[in-house]
């Protein structure tokens, strides 16, 4: 179908050479778009390049920390140079440090805020003329079930994820004039190198994801392909603002 179409569109994804972020680049690349790989690890981005092309899409790798302004303004200034536009940016690096909230630095604070939200507004803000000059955009910006829950420990991580919701509504109502489509997309518990730290750490936490989740099962990337094909393309042009769960109905159990 033509409103799923990304052919001769580009997109960043930020975080994008594993986990969610890979599956999300692999769902863009088989819809037709150019995919910038933004990511500090150069070996794995070049990995998920291969990856990428594989599937018949144009990919590059981008060795980016998303924490520093610089680094976001000059990814969005490569990309620009290498393809002509931008059309997508996907907001999904992140990390997390797990903590009684009592026992948190204020430099560890700062690192979950700093990766996980103002990149994701830096890179927003860098994204914006360039997509005004391609007639519109798509951000999609990746939360939690912490930006619905609150997590013992997890208080930087759920913080910045909050905000990421409010941050979406923000520019969405900011940027429709400009016919940018802002929303986000709020996953449950995901098989990846994030939750595998935290199946760890936090006894018993296998089981009660099970035991919450409809669907019985944790997520894979994989599973976000289509929602950012569709957020990503024509069929969400009259989305904005939204922050959708994919989660396997996690959020919706009692």
């Amino acid at each position: 179908m033509k409103l799923f179409d990304l052919k001769g569109r580009v997109a960043i994804v930020t975080g994008g050479n594993g986990g969610i972020g890979l599956g999300i680049a692999r769902g863009l690349a088989q819809a037709g778009a150019a995919i910038a790989v933004a990511a500090r690890n150069a070996e794995k981005s070049a990995a998920a390049v291969k990856d990428l092309e594989s599937l018949g899409a144009k990919a590059i790798a981008l060795k980016v920390d998303v924490r520093d302004e610089a680094w976001c303004r000059a990814m969005v200034g490569q990309v620009v140079a290498r393809f002509g536009r931008l059309d997508i940016l996907v907001n999904n690096a992140g990390t997390n440090i797990r903590k009684p909230p009592q026992d948190y630095a204020l430099a560890e604070w700062r690192e979950v805020l700093d990766t996980n939200l103002t990149s994701a507004f830096v890179c927003s803000q860098a994204a914006y003329p360039e997509m005004v000059k391609a007639g519109g955009g798509k951000i999609v910006s990746i939360g939690s079930m912490l930006s619905l829950f609150g997590g013992a420990l997890m208080t930087p991580y759920g913080a910045s994820k909050g905000g990421i919701v409010q941050m979406t509504r923000s520019l969405a109502a900011a940027w429709a004039k400009d016919n940018i489509q802002v929303n986000a997309i709020l996953p449950g518990f995901i098989n990846t190198e994030l939750t595998k730290g935290a199946r760890q750490q936090i006894p018993g936490l296998h089981e009660r994801v099970l035991a919450r989740t409809p669907a019985g099962r944790w997520g894979e990337p994989e599973d976000f392909a289509g929602t950012a094909v569709f957020l990503a393309s024509a069929a969400s042009d009259f989305v904005t603002g939204a922050a959708i769960p994919v989660d396997g109905g996690y959020s919706v159990q009692m």
